[in-house]
């Protein structure tokens, strides 16, 4: 169960993923409130809190126990009337909420749910509680948008560099020349693409962090995943390494001009916000 934790008007709460899903702890939200816990319980026993939970587990929960709601909602509101998380679990299976024992332990409520809690504890509460909340899913977009990026220029790797040590490294070659063979490879495509090595872009750009792939853009990226696979075959064939360059150059031209004006690049490249990471 991964955990990660928002700051919300100084109260820090608690999420945790539990099947593909975000939950947060609505315990954390009423920690610092005098008898916080007793609010859970109180917004459980409300009529409206039944209603909703039980909507939501009708629309995303297919094993939802309606007919044992029916039995619940009709009770909630009553004075005599008292329910728990775990109660509310084990009569209609619900899934959308959970109570947990040891170090993560607490009150966990889906998104949906823990938003609504948060109305009940204060209507600014939930504001800022939610604007947190896309602040972490932005930063993880970023994240991903990231990975996506450095994943590209690896999709055709295995191939390539088995090209190269296949053809390209006798095995009496040391494990210093064996590197110079992949980096000289590396730079047989950045040259294509490009126009320059790596250590030519550090020199030219000595205070960005990084390297010359890191500031790609997806067309770039999509480009040099192609140029890699190319590069293996040709390889493959014997071509030596001038011509080959000569080869993936002209290719590398060719297809950025159409890349460059592919519209589903351009999603691709808004999607996985490139300009900001």
């Amino acid at each position: 169960m991964t955990k990660s934790k928002l700051d919300v008007q100084g109260v820090e709460v608690s999420i945790v993923a539990q099947h593909e899903h975000d939950f947060i702890s609505l315990t954390d939200m009423v920690r610092d409130i005098e008898n916080g816990s007793s609010l859970i319980e109180n917004w459980l026993r409300n009529k409206n809190t039944i209603e909703f939970l039980g909507i939501w587990e009708d629309i995303y929960n297919p094993d939802f126990n309606s007919p044992e709601f029916e039995g619940i909602k009709n009770q909630a509101g009553l004075n005599r009337f008292v329910l728990s998380v775990k109660q509310w679990i084990s009569k209609t299976n619900a899934m959308g909420i959970f109570a947990k024992a040891g170090r993560y332990g607490g009150t966990y409520a889906h998104k949906d749910i823990a938003f609504e809690f948060a109305s009940w504890v204060s209507p600014q509460f939930k504001i800022y509680l939610i604007k947190e909340f896309q602040r972490l899913k932005d930063e993880e977009q970023k994240q991903l948008g990231w990975d996506i990026k450095r994943n590209l220029t690896k999709l055709n790797y295995g191939i390539h560099t088995a090209a190269i040590k296949d053809n390209l490294i006798p095995e009496s070659l040391s494990k210093s020349q064996i590197k110079y063979v992949y980096a000289s490879e590396a730079d047989l495509l950045n040259m294509a693409l490009f126009g320059q090595t790596a250590q030519q872009w550090r020199k030219a750009n000595p205070k960005q962090k990084g390297n010359l792939r890191d500031m790609a853009n997806v067309s770039q990226l999509v480009c040099l995943s192609n140029l890699e696979n190319l590069n293996a075959v040709f390889i493959n064939e014997g071509m030596p390494q001038a011509e080959r360059l000569e080869k993936l150059n002209q290719i590398a031209i060719h297809q950025m001009k159409i890349l460059t004006h592919d519209n589903s690049v351009a999603k691709l490249e808004n999607y996985i916000g490139t300009d900001e990471v």
